[in-house]
């Protein structure tokens, strides 16, 4: 079903005008020739956008405006203006107006760009709102994520600074957690209510990047066909985090300080400063100290994001928190899956505390995704496939190894050496089984 459109002006030509551009784009739009009958409209149906005359003799569209948000409605506005009233249509956008046309249009294209931009702002201003409900309910517990002594410096770190409007700079291995923390913050903080928007640095260009992090106006590069806004407009009044921010290029790294110490901002292609309240968390896996002394990264804006600094561990320092994060994940994936597990084997359990997890939390994670996938029942150890390669380090030898063997063995003294049905049994395919038999010397 289309999106719903209510325009009300007193000029039917306009309202015709309008009604035909926007029906072709497969809108369904409602008209109103006055303000009252606008605002009857809004009492008596819900609309996704409303797009009002400022001048209208009986109720102008700012008061309009006024008491549709004294009702409770909540829903875009674009307002049309002649072009020596601009200062009205200035007036509107402060009161809560998406965007204004001027008339008479220059064009068709003229309004459908604009109401389609509208629509998009909207919609991705939704799915950030949903994505943080969405994490509102799977956060793992508080106590989960603080468990072990070298994340209770963590804890009261993120306790002091969270309600606070401070820049905070997390560093860690990739894969600790960065960005659930910088969440967390987010959810601790005034500002919860308001947007959470994340831009990950290393996954863009420095052309793309510019253009996610500060907008850009229709006609600044080729492709530009309409003006979008940035990340950091899209922030506005709630937390922007950076991703990987020892990642972002010199020039990039000039105007994401300007931003920092004068919240303002040009669009790419722009000549008009934009001011926005926006609370900036970054992340980083590299040294920045370093990147500074080796002329990477800019001193200044090093201090700039480093108020508040919070160095997150690696896994393997939180050998603690190991079982009960992979518990975590398997009551996660096991009901995203349908599938009833009983949990691990003392031995899948000996080799996830064993091993050293270089990748750390990311790893644990889709490691345990995986294992509840391949398990009928119980998580075993070859679930896991903790194996050396040039990217992990193995579980520790010795134990783990022996009580392995010792279970191989047994299974095929009771199957009377038959591989096919000891496979069957251990639940491994019977290659995996010859290979173990070769590594044991049984």
């Amino acid at each position: 079903m289309g999106k719903s459109v209510l325009i009300v002006d007193d000029d039917a030509l306009i309202r015709s005008f309008m009604t035909t551009v926007l029906s072709e784009d497969g809108y369904l739009v409602e008209e109103a020739a006055s303000g009252s009958e606008g605002l009857s409209e809004l009492r008596g149906g819900t609309f996704d956008l409303v797009i009002t005359d400022l001048r209208m003799p009986d109720m102008s569209g700012l008061d309009l405006m006024e008491k549709a948000k004294e009702m409770g409605v909540d829903c875009p506005w674009v307002v049309i203006t002649a072009y020596g009233s601009i200062k009205n249509a200035v007036e509107a956008m402060k009161i809560g107006a998406s965007d204004y046309l001027t008339k008479p249009f220059a064009d068709p294209d003229e309004l459908q760009h604009v109401v389609g931009r509208v629509m998009r702002e909207v919609e991705a201003e939704r799915k950030i709102s949903l994505m943080a409900e969405e994490l509102g309910r799977h956060f793992p517990p508080t106590g989960m994520i603080f468990l072990g002594e070298e994340m209770q410096t963590v804890q009261r770190m993120v306790h002091e600074v969270a309600p606070t409007p401070a820049t905070v700079l997390i560093s860690g291995p990739s894969g600790t957690g960065k960005e659930l923390i910088a969440r967390l913050l987010h959810q601790m903080s005034p500002r919860k209510d308001k947007p959470f928007v994340s831009v990950h640095c290393a996954a863009l260009a420095e052309t793309l990047l510019e253009s996610e992090l500060f907008g850009h106006e229709r006609g600044a590069f080729t492709g530009a066909t309409a003006m979008r806004k940035g990340r950091f407009e899209l922030a506005d009044g709630g937390t922007l985090f950076l991703d990987e921010i020892g990642e972002i290029a010199p020039s990039i790294q000039v105007k994401l300080l300007r931003v920092l110490q004068e919240q303002e901002f040009e669009r790419v292609g722009g000549v008009r400063p934009l001011t926005v309240d926006v609370r900036v968390i970054s992340s980083t896996n590299k040294d920045l100290k370093s990147e500074v002394t080796a002329g990477r990264f800019r001193e200044d804006l090093f201090y700039r994001l480093n108020v508040f600094p919070i160095l997150l561990p690696p896994l393997r320092d939180r050998t603690e928190a190991i079982l009960p994060l992979a518990e975590h994940f398997v009551a996660k994936f096991a009901g995203a899956f349908g599938k009833g597990i009983r949990g691990f084997t003392a031995q899948a359990r000996s080799a996830l505390v064993e091993y050293r997890w270089p990748g750390n939390i990311r790893e644990l994670q889709n490691v345990i995704e995986r294992a509840v996938i391949l398990a009928a029942d119980q998580i075993d150890i070859h679930h896991l496939n903790l194996e050396v390669s040039e990217k992990r380090e193995p579980y520790k030898e010795g134990l783990l190894k022996a009580t392995e063997r010792e279970m191989i063995e047994k299974v095929l003294s009771e199957v009377g050496g038959n591989r096919k049905k000891a496979a069957e049994r251990l639940g491994i395919s019977v290659r995996t089984l010859q290979y173990r038999i070769k590594e044991y010397g049984l």
